[in-house]
């Protein structure tokens, strides 16, 4: 399976949807034995790194890829899991917490700016600027009309970013109520695990229909041609990482990105 089309899971500008309505699970054409699908996972790892490798040396394009979703929808494991055979040059992750007293006396798009990709870098934001239109809008911070014009200034910042030659991508992590309960409670009985606990976790978890509500929309009125919004099943942690991967690929292809041609000429370098 060289090609995956993504295009069914991406989310149409100013279109209503329910994610409700949208399956959790992997679809079926996607391959589900073990063995084929770590295979693809591999042959797709191994194209990210050749392309990542030309998207650094060229120098000429970034892209910034941007995770959202639930607490325990896999922005973590998506980060380990379709890098680990990514060469870090080039390749940067950059987490979103809340706001620090500094951030918070500035615009809410102050401190996202400066953490954006250099030409040649490929980012991974984890969580990013939408905490300002989710967050919160469901703990009541903003209000319906605060919300609906930092949309707008989200749009501009990522047409801003596209004009700028860097390639915009988001997924949304999409999760089961039912899969988080399982797994927050691994993570209550894994002592390894249990530092990634916070009490907000829980508080959101009791909050998860305004939650989808407020993904919904935010990512109806940001999806775009220029900065598009995927839903990405990921009840499945393989398959929602050869989702990403296969996305990434896909989308570094199509730029259709050369290696650069060495700045001497070769033909006059003499080895001993």
């Amino acid at each position: 399976m060289e090609h995956i089309d993504l295009s069914p899971w991406r989310v149409a500008h100013n279109t209503r949807f329910s994610l409700g309505d949208i399956d959790s699970h992997p679809p079926k054409l996607l391959p589900t034995d073990e063995d084929a699908l770590a295979h693809q996972i591999k042959k797709l790892s191994d194209k990210l790194n050749k392309l990542q490798a030309t998207l650094h040396a060229s120098r000429s394009r970034s892209v910034l890829l941007i995770l959202q979703g639930m607490d325990t929808s896999g922005k973590d494991g998506t980060i380990r899991h379709v890098f680990s055979h990514v060469s870090p040059l080039g390749v940067r992750a950059v987490a979103f917490g809340a706001p620090t007293d500094k951030e918070l006396v500035h615009d809410f798009l102050w401190r996202v700016h400066d953490k954006v990709p250099a030409r040649g870098e490929l980012v991974i934001f984890n969580r990013s600027h939408y905490e300002d239109v989710l967050v919160t809008r469901v703990r009541g911070l903003i209000d319906k009309e605060t919300c609906t014009q930092r949309y707008r200034h989200i749009e501009h910042f990522e047409s801003l970013l596209h004009d700028g030659g860097t390639v915009v991508l988001k997924c949304f992590l999409h999760i089961s109520k039912h899969e988080q309960k399982k797994r927050l409670q691994a993570r209550l009985d894994d002592p390894h695990k249990q530092w990634k606990l916070q009490p907000s976790d829980f508080t959101d978890r009791k909050l998860w229909p305004q939650f989808m509500e407020a993904y919904e929309q935010a990512l109806a009125a940001t999806s775009t041609a220029h900065a598009p919004w995927y839903v990405v099943p990921a009840d499945s942690k393989p398959h929602r990482d050869l989702f990403i991967a296969a996305l990434l690929v896909q989308t570094l292809e199509n730029l259709d990105l050369k290696m650069p041609k060495p700045s001497f000429s070769l033909s006059d370098v003499r080895l001993d």
